[in-house]
């Protein structure tokens, strides 16, 4: 069948028109898959960035959890060290993570601080043992000019009735030297003295000895 002009150019254009439609339909499909291969493209690459970073993370984490071990530590000359406080300190330094450098500056500062206490506490004793001294001898029941002849009256009570251990007790704490000590073996001294004590050449009784027991035990017969 031949073809007119009008049909020819008609059929041409249908054609023409198809071929652009593929052309237009080809190159949606190709930008519909350019951003998948894309998008596949950078989640690879994020994969791979990822990895090594979870690498690092790893590492460090097992740094952080490998246990801590801790020497002794070395104290100052003449500083004996309580074995106790010294592991206790050490446990703590290990959940602090403090590494054996750090842990024993702290450990030093706290030496330091217990030194600095305990010779406050011994400026402290002193003074107060040099204030008992003076206040014994300025008592006005047995202080004074008969200071010495009333201290060797105590002094006479504490070998009757008192032990090595308190007489130890007494001397290194300083109590000795307290007036409510002395007048209490003053009182005793004077209690058991020569005109009240019946010695046992005189007769069988020792009334000082039991009139000085009466006055600590007044509830015994």
């Amino acid at each position: 069948m031949t073809q007119t002009l009008m049909t020819q150019a008609a059929s041409n254009t249908d054609g023409s028109s198809q071929t652009e439609a593929t052309k237009v339909a080809a190159t949606t499909e190709a930008a519909k898959a350019a951003p998948a291969t894309e998008t596949k493209e950078v989640s690879n690459q994020q994969a791979e960035t990822k990895e090594p970073q979870a690498q690092a993370e790893a590492k460090v984490t097992e740094v952080k959890e490998a246990p801590i071990e801790l020497k002794d530590f070395a104290a100052p000359e003449g500083v004996k060290l309580d074995a106790e406080a010294a592991t206790e300190f050490k446990t703590v330094a290990k959940e602090l993570g403090l590494k054996q450098e750090n842990a024993q500056k702290v450990f030093d500062v706290g030496v330091k601080l217990m030194q600095k206490w305990e010779a406050r506490q011994a400026e402290a004793a002193k003074a107060a043992n040099a204030a008992w001294i003076e206040s014994t001898k300025a008592d006005k029941e047995f202080g004074g000019e008969a200071l010495d002849q009333n201290l060797a009256v105590a002094k006479k009570a504490l070998d009757t009735f008192g032990t090595p251990e308190l007489r130890t007790l007494l001397n290194e704490s300083g109590l000795g030297n307290h007036p409510e000590i002395v007048r209490a073996f003053y009182r005793a001294g004077k209690a058991i003295s020569e005109d009240r004590f019946v010695s046992g050449n005189r007769g069988p009784a020792k009334t000082g000895d039991r009139d000085f027991a009466k006055s600590l035990y007044p509830n015994q017969t």
